[in-house]
């Protein structure tokens, strides 16, 4: 039984090997000359004006987790309906049930206020 996962033994030290070669080797051949004009944070070219410590709003994270929520269930949503002639009534009642779920969650989201841009 061990004998069936020395090939996978194998791949996971071949694969690990490979990323600290690459790390290595990286280090070895590039230039390291760090200036102050290198550290400065970037921002498209534009002067920086402040500290870089800046507190952001917490909507844009909510916001972008309920994008990222219907994307996936877009991402489900496909495979169900290319395959939906042979999975039959039971995956009809599983994806009501999933897309219900989903509704109840914007819902909730949409009575408390997270989706309002102020």
């Amino acid at each position: 039984m061990p004998a069936d996962y020395s090939a996978v033994l194998i791949f996971i030290i071949a694969g690990i090997g490979l990323v600290l070669f690459t790390f290595l080797l990286s280090r070895l051949i590039r230039p390291h000359n760090p200036s102050q004009v290198k550290n400065d944070t970037y921002e498209c070219g534009i002067p920086i004006i402040g500290e870089s410590w800046v507190q952001f709003n917490n909507r844009f994270y909510i916001i972008g987790l309920i994008f990222v929520i219907f994307d996936v269930e877009a991402v489900f949503l496909f495979p169900w309906a290319v395959a939906y002639n042979s999975l039959g009534l039971f995956a009809l009642i599983e994806m009501v049930i999933f897309i219900a779920i989903l509704l109840v969650g914007l819902v909730y989201a949409w009575k408390k206020g997270a989706l309002k841009w102020v």
